[in-house]
């Protein structure tokens, strides 16, 4: 959290750009934030699941073909409101810098925008998962409902959920997705009432589609038996009309049958019994009995996900009502692909309770994982384009003449920090806690709003868990945990089917040394205002009777 003088800091900084901090004028930002979304789940991107309400947001905006994530939840979060990658600050893992990671603490000099945006004029508002140092009231934000837990014990509790600071009580009818939307509404409605003069930002965190799969009975109603087809078939569909959409031009890859879950939970599995599968094997290798288990599994992913477009519409309704449509920026994003996970937490599985009810607890797994991810290889965790690919809606009718266009320019959620105070028209201060802030490696998307093919960038970096990947222009290297780089040409092969590492050693050799130079400045931004590490003590003297 920023100290009074820093607060007037930025304040100075908004005052001398030349603008009225609370000019009507200035938009209003939400961002809207899907949690373990695979790449196709939504419509406008290719996928069967309802999501009218964000279809119409893509048919009246733009979407992009090429935008990326960290491959993990609280990385990315730190990306959206820092405008760094998270090993610069600190929120995710870096050899050789202590106290990094998921329990990392950002540095002074890389506060949120909302620090910025606040003494602009704008009031902060958050509704969800947070995962990111710190509680949103105390960095930047006006109200808050905040998910402790991340929501990953029961959908249908409110244990763990915090507004205003203040615990939550629980409901018959109780529903995370839900309890979300209804704080954003009424954040809204207040600010009509209260602040009509003033310019918002609502950072809007669903935690749907992510584990458990908990959906209301009637929403997995309507997508029973859908999925009996499995998930080759489904993989197949969805790549055909992503193709055209125009939204791929690449075959679609097979499915690694040998690639199952990140974590290996033999008790879980145990637990599930044996309809559950950890690898994605051919849908007509399964018996009857997994079939239907798994099919039943993915029509609650799909229903997580229809609920969440639902209670997006009640939200974009409030805006409509609150005649805040028009000036309104609004950015949908995933923080990860869909994942491969299988676990049990909480309050465990009863294996005879119906799936997708609060005594159940089931996990999407690797085969439908594979086909949401469609058409790109591997799931959350991993640097291969299924972790790291987002689909990203932006919609603005404003200060967008694009309607239903596509991007293919490569962007990163690191992107929307500088984004929101360009349009914002709040320039950063040129101290912060008493130092220049690092510069940016984020760039502002507004380039890309006017046209494609507008945003220039020499790479974009990742590193988690040991996966890496640098894609620079058309070129990507990629390696699992301890494995060689891969090469891939992703004008022709988004997919990573042809392993070009053999063919172009000079390529990948450039590309590796580049990945190495960025690490290692990296490593020494997320250490230079750490304490330095005290000298090893000398020995002590042996007594003078000692034997």
């Amino acid at each position: 959290m920023l100290n009074p003088a820093i607060r007037l800091t930025v304040a100075l900084a908004v005052v001398t750009c030349g603008t009225d901090a609370l000019a009507a004028s200035r938009p209003n930002i939400l961002i809207i934030l899907a949690d373990d979304l695979g790449f196709s789940d939504l419509g406008c991107y290719g996928g069967e699941i309802a999501t009218p309400n964000l279809d119409t947001l893509a048919q009246n905006g733009l979407r992009f073909t090429q935008a990326y994530n960290t491959s993990r939840c609280w990385p990315s979060r730190a990306c959206i409101l820092t405008g760094y990658y998270a090993q610069q600050v600190r929120r995710d893992a870096m050899p050789g810098v202590p106290d990094s990671g998921a329990r990392g603490t950002r540095p002074r000099w890389a506060p949120l925008i909302t620090e910025f945006l606040r003494p602009a004029g704008y009031r902060c508002y958050h509704s969800g998962k947070w995962h990111i140092d710190g509680h949103p009231l105390e960095n930047g934000f006006d109200r808050s409902f905040e998910i402790l837990n991340g929501g990953y014990d029961n959908y249908f509790s409110s244990a763990g959920h915090l507004e205003e600071g203040r615990p939550v009580p629980q409901t018959p009818d109780y529903y995370v997705t839900r309890a979300i939307a209804d704080h954003a509404i009424r954040c809204l409605r207040e600010h009509a009432e209260r602040f009509p003069d003033r310019p918002f930002f609502h950072y809007l965190c669903f935690t749907a589609p992510h584990f458990p799969l908990h959906a209301p009975p009637e929403d997995i109603a309507r997508y029973a038996d859908k999925y009996l087809k499995g998930w080759n078939a489904l993989a197949r569909e969805r790549h055909q009309r992503m193709s055209q959409m125009g939204l791929i031009r690449h075959a679609l890859p097979e499915m690694e049958r040998h690639i199952g879950p990140p974590y290996h939970f033999p008790e879980a599995l145990q637990q599930l019994g044996a309809d559950e599968v950890n690898r994605p094997v051919p849908w007509e290798e399964l018996t009857e009995s997994q079939r239907r288990f798994q099919a039943a599994k993915m029509a609650i992913h799909a229903a997580m996900i229809e609920r969440m477009d639902r209670e997006i519409g009640r939200v974009l309704d409030q805006l409509r009502a609150m005649d805040a449509w028009d000036n309104t920026l609004i950015l949908f994003a995933s923080d990860n692909g869909a994942s491969a996970e299988i676990m049990v937490r909480g309050g465990g599985h009863d294996p005879s309770a119906p799936p997708g009810s609060a005594q159940s607890y089931l996990c999407l797994g690797p085969g439908w994982s594979s086909a949401a991810n469609t058409p790109l290889r591997r799931h959350k965790t991993w640097a291969h384009e299924g972790g790291i690919a987002t689909p990203l809606i932006v919609h603005w009718p404003a200060g967008l003449r694009a309607r239903g266009q596509l991007r293919h320019d490569p962007v990163h959620l690191m992107d929307v920090a500088p984004t929101v105070l360009e349009v914002a028209r709040v320039i950063r201060p040129r101290l912060i806690a008493g130092v220049p802030p690092p510069p940016w490696p984020a760039k502002s998307l507004l380039p890309a709003f006017k046209r494609n093919g507008a945003l220039r960038r020499e790479f974009l970096w990742w590193l988690h868990e040991g996966h890496r990947a640098l894609r620079a222009g058309h070129w990507k290297i990629v390696a699992d945990a301890n494995a060689d780089w891969e090469l891939y040409d992703l004008a022709r092969d988004r997919g990573e089917s042809r392993n070009l590492a053999a063919e172009r050693p000079d390529t990948l050799r450039k590309l590796a040394a580049l990945w190495e130079q960025h690490a290692a400045a990296t490593r020494l931004l997320a250490t230079r205002d750490l304490p330095p590490a005290a000298p090893p003590s000398s020995p002590k003297p042996a007594p003078t009777d000692a034997p």
